[in-house]
């Protein structure tokens, strides 16, 4: 058996990251504007199935007239999906998981031929001790999308969770508290008949008033799985950056410099161009642990797991489909707690807790706990957002 060092003896160095406190960061762009294949692609890989973003002929009949991205696709037109400005500064020996996002939307839709850039900035840190890995780094950071008429799109303030992988390892947490599950064709035949319960009955369709809702009233329950290797795989290429040749060379720090693991971090062969699969991510890189097992135990993790990023995209696409196509999400607060491990089931819950008037938007404005759990009760995620309504 391992021996497990106690963790007052145990440090977390996070000195090289103070440099890096309330400074901007370099600027970023996608090599190209978004296309309708991107938007498609995107509620593929989230499986969002609202026909608005994918359907031509149902967009076409809908209030815009023609496709348009759902407002989670704000992560996809960045390079890092949010996580880049978090992570800076050199930890040796450490990996990250995403630990939540906050969200502030400002009128914008994202349209075929948008070409947004990202103004970023690193916020802040604690150190905490975790039962995952003991002294953990709680980083945020900061990313406005900007499309190309000027016009703020959105801001997002995410936060990443940095620890030592050897540490993750010895306590194998995540071991002990997330087994693979079994699922009987009978119990797969339930998640699917909840899935389409949501599908037909969950929407607000054009759009829900005000009048319409209530405090207390629950939301349509979404399942999202059971996960797999392929899911996790079409959630990662649903971001236009992780395909070869979508992003500068020079936009952000290279992973071995933020102290990554060797087997994790970028390949040197990228470095002279020779093989984009080296610095794919996936195939090579800080994604490899999300679709084999033998990169996730080495990073502390049972199996392959899920995205923070597709949390934060759930969700936001939970609550735009029950407010409807003319609803729009306002703001959300959102912590990840609890990875989505290969095997699971992924169970979103929103209940209203409030309705208002917001008096500097003139409008009503739903408040919606939002809350995330898997087929054993772990709380993957929770937080609270705030939807516009119609009157």
């Amino acid at each position: 058996m391992t021996d497990v060092q106690d963790d007052k003896a145990f440090t977390l160095d996070t000195s090289d990251v103070d440099r890096y406190v309330g400074k901007p960061l370099p600027t970023v762009q996608l090599s190209d504007p978004v296309t309708v294949g991107d938007i498609r692609r995107g509620a593929h890989g989230m499986q969002y199935p609202n026909p608005l973003h994918y359907d031509a002929d149902a967009a076409a009949a809908g209030p815009f007239g023609a496709i348009i991205a759902p407002q989670s696709f704000s992560g996809a037109c960045d390079i890092g999906h949010g996580a880049s400005p978090s992570i800076v500064g050199n930890v040796p020996g450490s990996h990250m998981i995403f630990g939540g996002d906050e969200w502030w939307f400002y009128g914008p839709r994202i349209l075929p031929g948008d070409h947004l850039h990202s103004e970023r900035r690193f916020l802040d840190y604690v150190v905490k001790d975790t039962k995952f890995a003991g002294p953990t780094m709680f980083a945020r950071g900061e990313t406005t999308h900007v499309n190309q008429r000027g016009e703020n799109v959105s801001r997002q303030v995410s936060t990443s969770v940095r620890y030592n992988a050897e540490r993750a390892r010895e306590l194998a947490f995540f071991q002990q508290q997330a087994p693979r599950p079994t699922w009987t064709e009978d119990k797969l035949a339930d998640i699917d008949k909840q899935r389409i319960t949501w599908i037909t009955t969950g929407s607000g369709g054009t759009g829900r008033r005000a009048a319409d809702v209530t405090v207390g009233e629950k939301l349509v329950n979404r399942p999202v799985g059971p996960h797999t290797i392929a899911t996790f795989t079409s959630e990662w290429r649903a971001f236009p950056f992780t395909v070869w040749g979508s992003r500068p060379n020079e936009v952000s720090q290279n992973i071995k410099e933020a102290g990554w693991l060797d087997e994790m971090a970028q390949g040197e062969i990228d470095e002279v161009g020779i093989d984009p699969s080296q610095n794919d991510g996936l195939y090579r890189g800080p994604s490899r642990g999300h679709a084999d097992a033998e990169h996730a135990n080495l990073i502390g993790m049972p199996r392959g797991y899920g995205y923070g990023a597709s949390m934060g995209a759930w969700a936001l696409d939970y609550l735009a489909y029950w407010g409807g196509a003319k609803s729009f999400v306002r703001h959300s607060r959102i912590q990840y707690r609890f990875p989505p491990f290969e095997g699971d089931v992924t169970f979103i819950d929103g209940e209203v807790t409030d309705i208002r008037d917001d008096k500097l938007l003139a409008v009503p404005v739903a408040t919606i706990k939002v809350t995330m759990t898997n087929q054993d009760g772990n709380v993957l995620a929770a937080g609270d957002a705030e939807i516009e309504l119609l009157r």
